[in-house]
């Protein structure tokens, strides 16, 4: 059953402390709002940081990993595949 609470004039609710506690939500932890048409539900959320790697990084990392010719060829041979 729902519990009834109070929108305050700047758009806000409390989330009682017995939810706050079960869902292990903390002051300034994300929540998701989804609104389904007469219902608003919300949800924990998560914040990832996210880091964009530009075309000179994702080259300097291919450089790194590169295996030399026969370092290749070894591989392939203990893994029973065909050469190139």
């Amino acid at each position: 059953m729902g519990e009834p609470l109070i929108v305050s004039g700047r758009g806000q609710i409390t989330l009682p402390a017995a939810l706050r506690k079960r869902l292990g939500l903390k002051g300034g932890d994300v929540v998701i709002l989804e609104d389904r048409g007469n219902e608003i539900v919300l949800k924990p959320g998560v914040v990832l940081e996210v880091q964009l790697y530009g075309d000179e990084q994702i080259a300097e990392w291919d450089a790194e990993d590169a295996l030399a010719a026969d370092e290749r060829d070894r591989l392939i041979g203990k893994l029973g595949l065909p050469g190139r």
